[in-house]
């Protein structure tokens, strides 16, 4: 295959990815894309992980206190229309105690950090007094 061809189906590829990722088109060229995708040899799955970690980031804006409301809006539409919704009566993944200890964790590491700034290590051994955690 030529150098020519190989960048025009480069080309093709990235076109046909975007055509899936665009919210503005519509189901059925979705599918001719991913069709066609699969025609080349592509695999979707990876797109399939994007599409799992692209949710999994509205979820985090759903329970991120500094996010705005209309963020948080945003995040639940979207999660909506994806059918995404967490279920009210219980948390994503059952372990928020998990989720607490990695917080704190990347407030620790912020303290020993050589290129954070003052200001940040002086709010993360404020979080960590908190929640005695030094």
């Amino acid at each position: 295959m030529s150098p020519r061809s190989q960048k025009h189906n480069a080309a093709v590829v990235r076109g046909l990815k975007a055509a899936i990722h665009n919210p503005r088109v519509s189901e059925e060229a979705k599918e001719h894309a991913k069709e066609r995708l699969e025609n080349m040899g592509i695999v979707t799955e990876e797109d399939e992980e994007h599409e799992k970690r692209v949710l999994a980031g509205y979820k985090a804006t759903l329970h991120n206190d500094r996010t705005s409301d209309e963020a948080k809006d945003h995040a639940y539409a979207v999660l909506q229309h994806a059918n995404a919704l967490p279920s009210p009566d219980s948390s994503d993944n059952g372990n928020g105690d998990e989720h607490q200890h990695r917080v704190l964790g990347g407030y620790k590491a912020a303290v020993r950090n050589p290129n954070a700034s003052a200001e940040a290590k002086q709010n993360a051994e404020a979080v960590l007094a908190e929640h005695d955690a030094l």
